[in-house]
């Protein structure tokens, strides 16, 4: 009996510090037992970390497939993404704290901070009481330089989860406020959702920023001037699309690209003391919310086109920079197959789309200005859709879907059905835009599941030091572990 008691006693204990140990756990702080997040060579000087909004494996395959059908004949064509070709390749989970499928806040506070919280939190614990401070504030208290560039608003989810904590991610002009006291050193791309509040009311979080030593720039000439001597900045693409986001890379004209924000972010950190900047293709998301293909798929290659003025940096400082490019979730369900073309795929006709659902809804909205909701005749869009599309292989079938969409997209948005059946062919997107994509991709053999993301796991691809410790299947909190360990912060 006594060997028995003794036994109970040392259970109790076990237990007992067991308990202890978890409760020691910072708030919303996973275990992750059997992972491996330490690195114990030497730290990395620069660290990159390119994050795809919305960019998981579909993402990352169909460009490769779509680059290969732009540069030749054969069908079986595909060309790399230059971050396919790193040398260590891991996977991650995204659910976020309280589902599966998380959205942008929750995986970017993961990703950033190494954190879990629920769905639409900022860089707080789901309980919105306790502050996660990331990998950027971290550096910036190590004395690195910091610099955090998107492709959409400054002010949206991921940029934001490096800099601010807010119990949801529509305080925009709270998450401005963040912005302009975080000190960091280099903000460039789209502008702020709300800089005077949502009443318009309040002062300007630029002006507060410039007070903050912050030179403020909206003119790309003075943004390629731009020197390390003008100190910290906060540069606004010149010329915004919807959302105050970059122009999709498909509509881009003579606005900057995330590749020559991304250069000019390397001059501008580059010190003795190093640097950490995050670079993030936000608008891959948006494309794929709205189940265009191409759209997406041009703002993967523009993700690319920024990762290569990183690695023509690691090519100077290889045995001191680290790169890392994941994903936050997967956005639209993207598949490479589709019932109609069973094991086929046809992605050069896709190569003919000339613009974004974004750019051809205004043609939509003025056409339906003109017209009324009576006046709509597909006959009129047939040219439209050869010219934009490539889309003269029309069947009866696809006449009438069009032609069902184009008399939902004649009535304004408030007199259209909101029931189950609606939602399942348009989301919310204009019906007729997003039937043509739906259109154009199946063709080329491609689908679509939802118009809000997916809880697939998504690759994280990493080249230099430490790189190695990015193999393996992991969740997202730990990605943000392993950067924030060869960093040398914590």
């Amino acid at each position: 009996m006594r060997k028995q008691g003794k036994w109970f006693w040392m259970c109790g204990i076990t237990a007992l510090v067991l308990g202890l140990l978890v409760a020691a756990l910072p708030a919303g702080q996973p275990a992750n037992a059997g992972v491996d997040n330490a690195y114990y060579g030497k730290k990395a000087k620069y660290v990159f970390y390119f994050i795809g909004d919305g960019m998981a494996m579909p993402q990352v395959n169909a460009t490769e497939i779509y680059k290969g059908a732009l540069n030749g004949k054969d069908p079986m064509a595909s060309e790399k993404v230059n971050f396919t070709t790193f040398p260590y390749l891991g996977m991650q989970t995204t659910h976020s704290a309280n589902t599966f499928i998380t959205e942008s806040a929750a995986a970017g506070t993961a990703l950033a901070t190494g954190h879990k919280t629920n769905n639409d939190v900022l860089g707080v614990d789901p309980t919105k009481t306790i502050k996660f401070k990331s990998m950027a504030e971290m550096a910036k208290e190590k004395g690195m330089k910091v610099g955090i560039v998107s492709s959409v608003s400054l002010d949206h989810a991921t940029p934001a989860a490096f800099y601010a904590h807010q119990p949801t991610r529509k305080n925009y002009y709270e998450i401005g406020l963040e912005l302009a006291y975080s000190g960091f050193d280099y903000f460039a791309g789209g502008g702020l959702l709300a800089p005077t509040g949502p009443k318009k009311d309040k002062p300007s979080v630029l002006d507060i920023a410039g007070q903050q030593g912050y030179k403020i720039l909206q003119d790309q000439a003075e943004f390629l001037k731009l020197t390390p001597q003008a100190g910290k900045v906060i540069a606004i693409q010149e010329e915004l699309a919807a959302e105050q986001a970059m122009p999709y890379e498909i509509d881009r004209t003579q606005q900057l690209s995330l590749a020559d924000l991304t250069r000019k972010g390397i001059e501008m950190l580059d010190n003795p003391n190093g640097f950490f900047m995050m670079v993030e293709g936000g608008k891959i998301d948006w494309a794929c919310h709205a189940n265009d293909a191409v759209t997406s798929i041009r703002d993967v290659v523009a993700l690319e086109n920024a990762v290569t003025e990183a690695l023509k940096f690691y090519a100077k400082h290889p045995n001191e920079t680290l790169i890392v490019i994941t994903g936050d979730h997967e956005t639209g369900g993207m598949t490479i197959g589709f019932a109609g073309t069973e094991y086929s795929t046809a992605f050069n006709k896709l190569s003919k789309q000339q613009i974004s659902f974004e750019e051809f809804d205004k043609k939509i909205r003025a056409y339906r200005k003109a017209v009324g909701p009576q006046g709509a005749n597909l006959s009129d869009w047939l040219p439209v859709l050869a010219q934009d599309y490539g889309l003269t292989d029309l069947t009866e079938y696809d006449q009438a879907r069009l032609q069902a969409a184009l008399a939902v997209s004649m009535l304004e948005s408030k007199q259209r059905s909101k029931d189950e059946h609606s939602y399942l062919l348009y989301g919310t997107y204009e019906p007729f835009s997003v039937t043509v994509t739906h259109i154009l991709n199946q063709k080329a053999g491609i689908g679509w599941t939802t118009y809000a993301h997916s809880g697939v796991a998504v690759p994280v691809y990493a080249q230099g030091v430490g790189g190695e410790l990015f193999q393996g299947y992991y969740d997202n909190t730990d990605v943000a572990r392993k950067i924030m360990s060869v960093m040398g912060v914590r």
